[in-house]
């Protein structure tokens, strides 16, 4: 085990990880979720918990709590789910019955299993009505989800994405809510770090509901949280707990805490807008390199490259970049006529590179280091020299270099 540790970090170190939703915690995020408060059991909230000696996992709950409240300015907070599809359960839970209608973002034009997939507990429970980009720009049509939301009167709007680069305006799905009687639940899970820097518009204004990993943008340990209006407080926290978990994770309750002080940082704030830069800045080196993007380009983390007229699929891509220690992942795209184990797209994150330090510059030489690999995919010369020039870059920004 401690062989396999220590290779994922050199791993971690030696390879160019843009995997839109990952990230690098930091070393006082990593070293709070592995402390002793993972011995504990707390079973209820600060000060009505089901087990005593919890004096001490109280003030990591409560700091965490009051820390994300002051980030989000949120009225309310739970910090004690385990992951985003278990925040996003307990949230219907509190708000919906089984056989009521969501309206969620297709997942194959960007949105999440949990808005509805067939596959997923949301699909089987709730009666589901997707709503699509727009086949010529690729970016939400709000006047068709005005027109979907009217024809079926969902009770429940989420909206939020996994692969959609563009900036969503909330504003304008809280007036289509209100049209049909309907409740609004962003999920930020991706952009949540951006939204508490202010790099992407808040929700919080417009929701009902706001649900969101603590890992991603966001940089804190793997967990989640539900933000949400006063009035639901007491059916959000009976849904979480006892309605769909049993004892919190006092361990990375903690660790959410040091996060939340971190995001509260000016430091963090410029990290954020970093990260946007950057994503602009591949973004347009992999135009200028005649690549085509989904919807043209990008306003937050991600982007999504259309691999159509290259004639390699997403999984050809990803594999063969792997090999270059280039690590990103295979993606549906609009409108795809491959599978989502194929895939005609790949989709490219930037916050982990902007972690590591690299700006703008090294961005550029990224998207060139893609290119050359996906425009000679066969050639394992090609490959090994990525592979040399991945290394050097990796050399340059250093990753955890005082861990061992």
């Amino acid at each position: 085990m401690a062989a396999a540790i220590q290779a994922e970090l050199e791993r971690q170190r030696n390879t160019l990880i843009l995997i839109a939703s990952e990230n690098f915690a930091s070393r006082a995020v990593m070293e709070a979720q592995g402390c002793v408060m993972t011995n504990k059991y707390a079973e209820g909230y600060p000060g009505r918990r089901y087990y005593r000696g919890t004096a001490f996992v109280d003030v990591a709950e409560l700091l965490a709590k009051e820390r994300c409240t002051k980030l989000f300015g949120a009225e309310h907070v739970n910090v004690q789910p385990h992951s985003g599809t278990q925040a996003n359960m307990a949230a219907y839970f509190a708000v919906l019955k089984p056989g009521d209608t969501i309206m969620g973002m297709n997942l194959a034009h960007g949105g999440h299993l949990s808005h509805g997939s067939p596959v997923n507990f949301s699909g089987k429970m709730y009666r589901i009505v997707p709503y699509n980009v727009s086949l010529d720009t690729e970016m939400l049509d709000y006047s068709e989800m005005l027109d979907i939301a009217k024809k079926n009167k969902p009770q429940l709007i989420v909206v939020g994405a996994s692969s959609y680069p563009r900036i969503i305006n909330f504003k304008i799905v809280r007036e289509i809510a209100d049209e049909v009687g309907a409740m609004v639940m962003a999920d930020i899970a991706h952009i949540a770090g951006l939204i508490a820097a202010g790099a992407h518009p808040s929700p919080v204004p417009y929701s009902d509901v706001i649900t969101t990993t603590t890992h991603k943008t966001l940089r804190g340990p793997r967990g989640a949280l539900i933000m949400c209006r006063q009035e639901l407080a007491s059916a959000i926290d009976r849904s979480v707990f006892p309605g769909t978990q049993g004892g919190p994770f006092m361990q990375a309750i903690a660790a959410k805490a040091v996060a939340f002080k971190e995001a509260l940082t000016p430091e963090f704030k410029d990290y954020q807008f970093q990260i946007v830069k950057n994503a602009r800045a591949l973004a347009d080196r992999l135009k200028e390199n005649d690549f085509d993007l989904v919807s043209g380009g990008t306003d937050n983390h991600l982007m999504l490259v259309k691999l159509l007229k290259e004639g390699i699929t997403g999984k050809e891509a990803d594999e063969t970049l792997e090999r270059a220690n280039i690590t990103l992942n295979k993606n549906m795209i609009p409108f795809d006529p491959a599978t989502p184990f194929v895939t005609s797209g790949i989709r490219i994150g930037t916050p982990c590179v902007t972690t590591r330090g690299m700006k703008e510059k090294e961005m550029v030489q990224i998207a060139d280091l893609i290119t050359a690999v996906l425009r000679d995919i066969k050639n394992d010369t090609t490959i090994k020299f990525v592979a040399s020039e991945v290394q050097d870059l990796c050399d340059q920004f250093p990753l955890y270099p005082d861990l061992t």
